[in-house]
């Protein structure tokens, strides 16, 4: 599709353009033909839920650079729409589009509880803290439907697991009551994503995601409850978020936040094109530089997939960023890095299902 083809910005979308996975053997051409009166718009992309049945739960990684071995996702696919998502591209394995697609086509788990607790029941199973929302945000807005996320967590709570969760929706206060008593046996810590403190900004970066200041409220609210959370300023931008690194732990630690993390976005995939489109939708004067930034932190290209490198990038501006979010921490006297202090010694394997019920329990 050529730039003239294009259609303009969507309203509540991260990306405008669909360009097909790597995977695909075909590709499609967009063509006017003229069923639009001119000035008449079309219909804004809807977003379809495809329910599927889970064959496990529980995935598992090896990655130095990611502070959890297991993790679960209940959903694939994100309606946050985030521009930068680095887990877009996971979409090409459904022979779907990283583009559109990702927001708008998605699927929910709905058997997850039911296959964790089969998990967790296993012979040999053994406890260590799960993270949940890993790939996608487990508190997307269709949580607030199918409360899969909600099953999860009462599985968990249920066996005394351990779990961290990431979000960067308000969404997860309603089930403050479960994750309130989780978190007084030490069996969860929360972690809070905010990228920037501009609503404008966000509102076009991350379309469908709480509102920064509404990530703020979470934070304090979960404090409040007794909840450990920390935020992640992530991911960091170079020359379009990172002007907000300071304001944003200052605002967190004093909301509650016990730490501050941090990772710089990176672009694996088709996600080079789309975000190469985004800033020419919505940032063009802005583009070569972010760009040229990225590219100067990761090696001369515009991902670096490397252990160790690929999360945070090298270099003078690399450095640059640790040492802002470092100082930013120390002023605000909260931790560079989270103490997950979670407790995997009262881990219970869940009851088998007996056809008696409860009746003999």
């Amino acid at each position: 599709m050529s730039d003239l083809h294009k259609p303009e910005r969507i309203k509540g979308r991260g990306s405008r353009v669909n360009p097909a996975g790597r995977f695909e053997v075909t590709t499609h051409e967009a063509v006017d033909d003229g069923w639009y009166q001119d000035g008449e718009p079309a219909a804004p992309p809807r977003t379809t839920v495809m329910e599927e049945r889970a064959r496990q739960i529980i995935t598992n990684n090896a990655s130095p650079d990611i502070p959890f071995d297991a993790s679960i996702n209940p959903y694939r696919g994100c309606e946050h729409g985030c521009a930068y998502c680095y887990a877009r591209p996971s979409h090409a394995y459904l022979n779907l589009s990283p583009g559109l697609d990702f927001e708008t086509r998605l699927f929910a788990k709905t058997n997850a509880a039911h296959v964790l607790r089969q998990d967790l029941a296993k012979r040999g199973y053994r406890c260590s803290a799960i993270n949940i929302g890993a790939n996608t945000d487990c508190y997307q807005p269709i949580e607030k439907r199918y409360r899969i996320t909600r099953q999860v967590l009462e599985v968990l709570s249920e066996c005394h697991h351990p779990c961290t969760i990431i979000t960067k929706n308000s969404l997860i206060e309603r089930d403050i009551d479960l994750l309130a008593d989780m978190a007084a046996r030490k069996l969860v810590h929360v972690f809070v994503s905010v990228t920037s403190l501009d609503n404008r900004l966000s509102s076009r970066l991350e379309p469908r995601a709480s509102a920064p200041h509404r990530r703020l409220q979470t934070i304090a609210a979960l404090h409040a409850a007794g909840i450990p959370v920390s935020v992640n300023v992530a991911p960091i931008i170079p020359a379009l978020t990172d002007v907000w690194i300071e304001a944003i732990v200052e605002q967190a630690a004093a909301a509650g936040a016990r730490s501050a993390g941090y990772t710089v976005v990176r672009l694996p995939w088709e996600l080079k094109q789309l975000w190469e489109d985004w800033l020419e939708t919505h940032y063009p004067e802005r583009k070569q530089h972010v760009l040229n930034l990225l590219r100067d932190i990761r090696g001369g290209e515009l991902n670096e997939p490397r252990f160790g490198l690929r999360m945070r990038g090298e270099g003078p501006y690399a450095d640059l960023i640790r040492n802002r979010l470092a100082l930013a921490c120390k002023k605000s006297g909260i931790r560079r890095r989270a103490e997950v202090d979670l407790d995997t010694s009262r881990f219970v394997p869940p009851r088998a299902a007996s056809p008696q019920g409860e009746l003999f329990g």
